[in-house]
C-alpha cells in the first residue's frame, strides 16, 4: 500500500498526515496494512502522542520531596504521611461531550477513575471543571454533562466533592469537560503499569469488547465540524455498575503478588494499553491473539478489536502460572477475564487472529515514533486596553453586588452539586460550595484537600499570566481550608495549534504554569493536553489551563471553612488591594466589556500570604477563611455571610487614593483572604502578620442578618441569598 494508494479520507479518519505516513513507511521499510495503519493512527494522534506539546511540557517541574510518581504513568502519586500516598489525575472528555453530553461526561468520569485504580489506589473523590456557552442556549450541553457526571459518580459510589463551572460565548459549540479523580493507597502498595517478565500473561478483564469508541482518540485530535455528528460511534458508552465491580476486583488484586501490573484501557483501547505497558520496559514486547478477546458483537474484525474504546476494561500482567488465581478474583465479582497473550522480549507488538499475523509493529514506533510537530507561535493582537478613568463611578455598591451574585459565573452552584452524592464513603468533612473540598484519611488524623481552578478570561487576555493565576488561586483555595498545597495535575484545553496565535497561547500557558509552580514549590505530577477545541475553524475557546491541586492538613479537626459563624468576631481583609479591574467579573457584568490585563501577580507575595494563613490556622487564631477571587472583596465577603448564615456590619469603605471605590469593592487583586478572628486572638494575629510582612485591615464585625457598609449600602441576607441562589434558574 503506497502513499499514492492511501485515500486521504482514510488518513484523516485515523488522524495521520501524508508526511506522517511517509515516516511510517520509511521506519517499517514497507507499507503498513490496514490494522497497523489504524493502530499507528490512534497512538500517533494528538490525543495520545502529544506530538505538538511534548517538547513544551518538559519545561514543567515534576520533582519534589513528596513525589512518588510523576508524569508517564496512569496517574501521579505523592506521599501525604502516615504511610499513605495520594494518587490523582485530571483529564478531558471535551469532543465526546460536545456530541453526546451525557455519555461523553459519564465515560470521562469512568476513564479517570480507572487511571487511579491502575495505580493500586482506591478512588475516594471526584472533581470536575466545566465550561459551557451562555444559558439557556447551551442547556443541552449543560444538562447532559451534569447528569452524566452525577449518574456515573453516584452509581459507582465515589463522592463528587468539588469543581467549577463557567459560562462564556467561546464555549457555545465546544464545552469543556474535565474530570479529576483522587485515590489513596499505602505507599508500599503503589503499582506501576510495566509489562515486566518475559512469558508473563496478558489478561483482559472487565467488560466485553464492542464497537463503541472506535477512532475516539482520533476524533479528539481534530476540530469539530459539520461531519462531527457522524462520529457518534466514536463516543463510548459507560456502565458504572460494572465499573464498581471492576474497582473492587482490582482492590482484591492488590492483596496478591500474582499481578505484575495493571493498565487502564482508555483512549486507543487495547492498542494503547499493551503498547504503553510494554513501552515502559526497555526491550519488552507483547504478543496477543484478538480471537481470544471476549466480544459482545458479532463480526468484529481485528481492526475493530484493536481500536475499540469500550469502557470498563483493564489489562492485567499476571505472573506466568498464576492466571487461575486472578481469574478467581474476577469470577467472584462476575467479571469476564481472558488470557489474550503474553510478554515477549523482541520489542514488537505482534497481533494474531488465531494463527494469522494481522499486525506486527515495533513498540517504540507506536509509543515514541510520532514525529514532533515544531510550530511557530505568533502573538495575536493585544486585547483592548482598559482606561479606568473612562469608567463611570460606582454609585450603588449594593445593587452592583446583587447583579454580580446573580450572574451565572458567580451565583450558587448548589443546583449542580446537589445532584451529586458528595457524602458517600463517609469521608467528606468540607463539602462542595467552599474554596476546596476536604476529606479525612480514615484511620489517621490527616485531611486531604482538593480543588480545580482556572480563570479562562484572564488566560484570554494574557495566557502566561492567566496560567500563573490558575496555580496561585488553586493554592489559595487549598490554604483556605488550613491545608498545605502539595502537588498539581493539569489539563490544558486550547484551540487548534496549527494557528500561530493558538500555538503561541500554548507556549505562554506552559511557561506561566512552570513559573508559578516553581515559585510556589508545587510539582506537576500528572495531566492532560486537549487541543483542537474549535468548531469548523471559526469558534475557538479561550486558553483554559485547568489546575487540579491537592494539599494535606495534619489534623482535619483544625480545618477552616468559609462561613462566618460567631457573633462579634472581627472580619479582616488579609493582603492589600490595588486598582485591579482588568478582566474582572465586575467589568463584564456592570460594563459589558472584557478588557485590560489580568491583575499583576507577585508570587513571592502569594507565598508569604499563604504562609501567614497556614501559621495562623495552625495556631488556632482563625475562625474562618475565604480567598478573594472572582468578583473581588465584596463578593467574597457576601459568600462568607451566605455560607455561614450570618451578616456583617462594616464602617464605610473610604479607600485612599489612588485606589478607586469600585476596585476596592470589586477589584480582583490576588493574594487576599477574608478571615474572621475572635477579638482575643487579634494581638497574636497582628504580630504574626508583621512577622510575615503581610498587611491586614479590619473590615467589620460579624453579626446580624444584613451586610452593611455604613452610609453606602445595607442589604438583608435574604435579599442577597435570593439573588445568589437564582442565577442558574432559567
Amino acid at each position: 500500500m503506497s502513499l499514492d494508494t492511501v485515500d486521504s479520507r482514510r488518513l484523516r479518519e485515523v488522524a495521520l498526515t501524508p508526511e506522517e505516513y511517509r515516516v511510517i513507511v520509511e521506519k517499517l521499510r514497507r507499507p503498513p496494512n490496514m490494522v497497523e495503519l489504524g493502530m499507528l493512527g490512534v497512538l500517533w494522534s494528538e490525543h495520545c502522542s502529544y506530538k505538538t506539546s511534548k517538547t513544551l511540557l518538559r519545561r514543567l517541574p515534576s520533582a519534589g520531596e513528596a513525589v512518588l510518581q510523576g508524569p508517564g504513568e496512569n496517574a501521579g502519586a505523592v506521599e501525604i504521611g502516615s504511610g499513605w500516598a495520594a494518587v490523582f489525575k485530571i483529564e478531558s472528555h471535551n469532543h465526546p461531550s460536545a456530541i453526546e453530553p451525557y455519555q461523553g461526561a459519564a465515560t470521562g468520569v469512568g476513564g479517570i477513575i480507572r487511571d487511579v485504580i491502575a495505580m493500586g489506589a482506591r478512588p475516594i473523590a471526584l472533581l470536575d471543571s466545566l465550561r459551557f456557552g451562555p444559558l439557556p442556549g447551551s442547556r443541552r450541553h449543560f444538562d447532559g454533562v451534569v447528569a452524566g457526571i452525577g449518574g456515573y459518580g453516584n452509581c459507582i459510589g465515589i463522592p463528587t466533592v468539588g469543581g467549577e463551572v463557567y459560562f462564556d460565548e467561546c464555549y457555545a459549540n465546544n464545552p469543556i469537560v474535565n474530570a479529576m479523580c483522587v485515590g489513596l493507597v499505602r505507599v508500599d502498595r503503589l503499582m506501576r503499569a510495566r509489562a515486566e517478565g518475559t512469558g508473563n500473561s496478558l489478561m483482559l478483564v472487565g467488560a466485553d469488547t464492542g464497537r463503541d469508541g472506535i477512532h475516539g482518540a482520533s476524533f479528539a485530535s481534530v476540530e469539530l465540524d459539520e461531519l462531527s455528528s457522524e462520529r457518534r460511534p466514536a463516543v463510548q458508552v459507560g456502565n458504572p455498575f460494572l465499573e464498581k465491580c471492576l474497582l473492587e476486583a482490582c482492590m482484591d488484586l492488590a492483596q496478591t503478588d500474582a499481578v505484575v501490573a495493571v493498565q487502564d484501557l482508555g483512549a486507543a483501547g487495547l492498542t494503547s494499553s499493551v503498547a504503553e505497558c510494554a513501552g515502559r520496559v526497555p526491550g519488552a514486547g507483547a504478543r496477543i491473539d484478538v480471537s481470544l478477546v471476549p466480544r459482545r458483537e458479532r463480526g468484529m474484525t481485528p481492526y475493530d478489536v484493536m481500536l475499540s474504546e469500550s469502557q470498563e476494561r483493564m489489562l492485567v500482567v499476571v505472573q506466568r502460572g498464576r492466571e487461575s488465581e486472578v481469574e478467581r478474583i474476577f469470577s467472584t465479582w462476575d467479571l469476564t477475564s481472558a488470557v489474550i497473550g503474553d510478554v515477549t522480549d523482541d520489542g514488537h507488538l505482534t497481533v494474531f487472529d488465531q494463527t494469522e499475523v494481522v499486525a506486527r509493529l515495533p513498540i517504540d514506533l507506536l509509543t515514541d515514533g510520532a514525529p514532533p510537530r515544531r510550530l511557530a507561535g505568533v502573538a495575536p493582537e493585544p486585547a483592548p486596553s482598559l482606561r479606568l478613568d473612562s469608567l463611570p463611578p460606582l454609585l450603588d455598591p449594593g445593587e452592583s453586588l446583587l447583579r454580580l451574585l446573580a450572574s451565572p459565573n458567580l451565583c450558587s452552584r448548589r443546583p449542580i452539586f446537589r445532584r451529586y452524592d458528595h457524602m458517600v464513603g463517609d469521608s467528606t468533612v468540607v463539602a462542595p460550595g467552599g474554596d476546596a473540598a476536604l476529606l479525612r484519611v480514615k484511620g489517621t488524623r490527616l485531611g486531604l484537600a482538593m480543588t480545580t481552578d482556572c480563570n479562562a478570561r484572564y488566560c484570554h487576555l494574557d495566557p502566561n499570566l492567566g496560567a500563573q493565576h490558575a496555580v496561585a488561586e488553586a493554592a489559595r483555595n487549598i490554604v483556605a481550608t488550613g491545608a498545605r498545597p502539595l502537588a498539581v495535575t493539569d489539563c490544558l484545553n486550547l484551540a487548534n495549534p496549527d494557528r500561530p496565535e493558538v500555538y503561541w497561547e500554548l507556549e505562554e500557558t506552559i511557561a506561566g504554569l512552570a513559573q508559578a509552580c516553581r515559585a510556589l514549590e508545587l510539582p506537576i505530577v500528572s495531566g492532560n493536553v486537549s487541543l483542537y477545541n474549535d468548531s469548523a475553524g471559526t469558534s475557538a475557546i479561550h486558553p483554559t489551563p485547568v489546575v487540579g491541586m491537592i494539599g494535606v492538613i495534619d489534623d482535619y479537626a483544625h480545618r477552616l471553612e468559609v462561613g462566618l459563624k460567631h457573633e462579634g468576631d472581627f472580619v479582616l481583609l488579609v493582603g492589600s488591594s490595588l486598582n485591579d479591574l482588568g478582566g474582572s467579573e465586575y467589568l463584564k457584568v456592570e460594563h459589558g466589556t472584557v478588557a485590560g490585563r489580568p491583575p499583576p501577580l507577585d508570587l513571592t507575595r502569594e507565598a508569604a500570604v499563604n504562609r501567614l494563613i497556614l501559621a495562623a490556622a495552625k495556631a488556632g487564631q482563625l475562625r474562618s477563611a475565604h480567598d478573594c477571587a472572582d468578583g473581588g472583596m465584596l463578593v467574597a465577603l457576601a459568600e462568607c455571610c451566605l455560607l455561614g448564615g450570618m451578616g456583617v456590619r462594616c464602617p464605610a469603605l473610604r479607600p485612599e487614593a489612588p485606589l478607586r471605590l469600585d476596585a476596592a469593592f470589586f477589584g480582583e487583586t490576588p493574594g487576599r483572604f477574608i478571615v474572621s478572628v475572635a477579638s482575643r486572638a487579634m494581638p497574636e494575629l497582628q504580630t504574626l502578620a508583621r512577622r510575615h510582612h503581610v498587611e491586614i485591615s479590619l473590615l467589620g464585625m460579624a453579626g446580624g442578618d444584613t451586610v452593611e457598609f455604613e452610609g453606602q449600602f445595607r442589604l438583608q441576607l435574604d435579599q442577597i441569598r435570593q439573588a445568589w441562589e437564582t442565577g442558574l434558574s432559567f
